[in-house]
């Protein structure tokens, strides 16, 4: 059989095998994969339909780090199943199914998918404020982010070192963001510049605890330069904190997480976890010991994927 027969033939049972079993951004994903169109051909089609959605957004979408949810998003998941040719109610009935049991299985110590959610929407509002893109030009070869958990168990601060490489010609800057832990109040947080950068302009929504950064490098990189720099975030500012996770939007190098206690505040247990998206239940749950001289635990994972990696803890 041909190679291209094949490849064709693998993709229509991958497809088949979705469309009947889910989650729903595996389907959209081997659907789009099966008719081999670009996402910038699926976001031209959905124009056609009258439907406007970013192409972000279905990277997104079939990536499971988004569900559609708004009126018109569920129009577009409607357009996508005549454009990609697939059965009538097909992908809403798995959009459906993947709410359900994302409701009836979040653990408690969880952030609800909801929040993620108005989180996710509110990033994106901040990033295009600060004329922020998807990856803004740059590809992470590795990231290293140390957690300090304060004598009040509260996010005290972060540290985060990255070694990037740019897929573009003049990037100039990387945006920062941090999360904060319910209650927390962003506008006294600070963010500092450690290494080969320097802060530059800062946004945030009190009712998310999201707050974006510049970092600006001083220097302009061309396509295939590598850039190393440092920066820190101070918190403090909300209450007991449970867990800290990265998420990811695409695959990437290595991603390093530690997490260090004070000595007058230690959990009783710790545990890495993984998500493949904030819709999917947690996964891959595996206890940390716990550093008796550092008082620390760390997970280290040498290529990333995109989806959500972290360690919660247990305080009694």
């Amino acid at each position: 059989m041909p190679h291209a027969a094949q490849h064709a033939d693998v993709a229509a049972a991958e497809l088949d095998t979705a469309l009947r079993g889910g989650p729903f951004h595996v389907a959209l994903r081997a659907a789009i994969a099966a008719r081999g169109l670009p996402l910038q051909r699926v976001q031209h089609h959905l124009s056609r339909y009258g439907v406007k959605v970013g192409v972000t957004s279905l990277s997104y979408w079939q990536q499971g780090a988004r569900r559609p949810q708004r009126p018109e998003s569920l129009r577009a998941v409607r357009a996508l199943e005549e454009i990609l040719q697939l059965p009538e109610e097909s992908l809403i009935r798995l959009l459906a199914e993947s709410g359900e049991r994302q409701a009836t299985s979040r653990p408690a110590a969880a952030r609800s998918y909801r929040s993620l959610v108005e989180a996710s929407g509110v990033l994106d509002r901040l990033q295009a404020d600060l004329g922020w893109s998807l990856d803004g030009g740059l590809d992470t070869l590795g990231h290293h982010e140390r957690i300090r958990i304060g004598a009040r168990r509260e996010l005290a601060d972060r540290e985060s070192h990255h070694i990037v490489r740019a897929h573009q010609d003049g990037v100039d800057r990387f945006v920062a963001v941090h999360h904060g832990d319910p209650g927390c109040v962003p506008r006294r947080m600070n963010v500092r510049a450690l290494e080969n950068c320097r802060t530059g302009r800062i946004r945030w929504d009190q009712d998310t605890g999201v707050l974006v950064a510049e970092l600006l490098f001083d220097t302009r990189l061309r396509s295939g330069d590598t850039f190393l720099f440092r920066y820190g975030v101070e918190d403090g500012t909300a209450g007991v904190c449970r867990e800290y996770a990265r998420g990811f939007g695409f695959p990437g190098g290595q991603y390093a997480l530690q997490v260090r206690f004070d000595a007058g505040a230690l959990p009783v247990r710790c545990h890495r976890f993984g998500q493949p998206s904030a819709a999917a239940p947690r996964s891959g749950r595996q206890e940390l010991p716990l550093s008796g001289l550092h008082r620390s635990v760390h997970v280290v994972e040498p290529r990333t994927r995109p989806g959500i990696v972290g360690i919660c803890w247990d305080w009694d």
